[in-house]
């Protein structure tokens, strides 16, 4: 079992397996050239920390990017850790471009849930977010992967005059096609266009409110999500979403995770810019140090994160996974 100086115990792994790309989203990358230079630790090197990590209590593994499709082995990758841990709670995060083209081999694989980030349901709204006409092969995958009894949740990123009108419609979709929504305020870093501004929560609550009745009621945080009901005022459907706020503080009381890099950097915080470089000992498989290595970034994970108002990170989300 991993415990950190907090006494929090750390049981959730986030690897961004490459930080290539292929959308360019204006929170995100948007400046960022299509053909730039990655180095890479090889999949096979990052299964093996994977079972020491596994070893010591970890008990949920996320896989993002960049956009981790992008890695012709993801499946391979995705049995490999199932094989050693058939219980182990395993996700991806995608963009879902390309997932209508492995979604046999995901599930083959034994991946049962996908995190989906779609901002929009107007097509020119994707592309302009993106820079990739990209809703119908988006909206392809969804209907697939719901075939095969994925567990599907969508992340929204609401941004102020480009898909802020679409915050009720968007809520509309995931109760129809019994989806999970999270919101996530925009979080702002030097990679993304200065152009744009998002919403706060309680911006975001009151746009609901329009169609839904909205109720909270407090649980034990779990996730950095706030949880709250919704009943569409129309229909009666009744949903629950939630609301990631990474100007709050309040989730890192509870924050369970730490975060590997495709170049084989471990990040105990994701806005913290203390790191530990696990490359050399991946690529020569030494055991002992990655142990020892694992074990110093649990020691060194702050308290909190330095979320300010006027701070902008200065690390690039697409290399840690957002």
């Amino acid at each position: 079992m991993l415990i950190d100086s907090f006494n929090r115990e750390i049981d959730y792994l986030r690897i961004s397996v490459t930080k290539q790309c292929n959308f360019r989203c204006q929170y995100c990358m948007p400046n960022t050239p299509l053909d730039f230079h990655e180095e890479s630790v090889g999949l096979d090197k990052i299964l093996n920390f994977v079972k020491i990590c596994i070893d010591n209590g970890v008990k949920k593994i996320r896989v993002t990017g960049g956009e981790p499709l992008l890695r012709p082995d993801l499946s391979k990758f995705l049995h490999d850790i199932k094989s050693y841990k058939p219980e182990i709670d395993l996700a991806i995060t995608t963009n879902a471009f390309l997932l209508h083209k492995y979604v046999d081999s995901l599930h083959d694989a034994g991946l049962r849930r996908i995190n989906v980030s779609l901002d929009s349901l107007k097509p020119e709204r994707i592309a302009l977010i993106s820079k990739v006409n990209a809703l119908p092969s988006i909206l392809k995958s969804l209907e697939l992967a719901s075939k095969k009894d994925f567990i599907i949740k969508l992340n929204m990123v609401p941004l102020q005059g480009i898909n802020d009108d679409e915050i009720g419609d968007m809520l509309h979709f995931a109760m129809e096609h019994n989806f999970t929504l999270r919101y996530i305020e925009y979080m702002e870093n030097l990679s993304a266009s200065s152009n744009i501004k998002g919403f706060k929560s309680n911006e975001i609550l009151e746009k609901l409110k329009k169609d839904f009745l909205i109720s909270y009621e407090e649980k034990e945080k779990k996730g950095p999500a706030k949880i709250y009901t919704a009943t569409n005022l129309e229909s009666k459907l009744v949903s629950e979403f939630g609301i990631i706020s990474p100007h709050d503080d309040d989730f890192c009381k509870s924050c369970n995770r730490i975060r590997l890099t495709a170049k084989g950097v471990l990040c105990p915080c994701l806005y913290y810019q203390d790191s530990v470089d696990l490359k050399d000992a991946l690529e020569s498989e030494d055991g002992e140090k990655l142990d020892s290595l694992l074990k110093k970034a649990i020691k060194d994970k702050p308290e909190k994160n330095l979320w300010s108002e006027d701070d902008i990170s200065a690390r690039a989300f697409y290399e840690t996974g957002g």
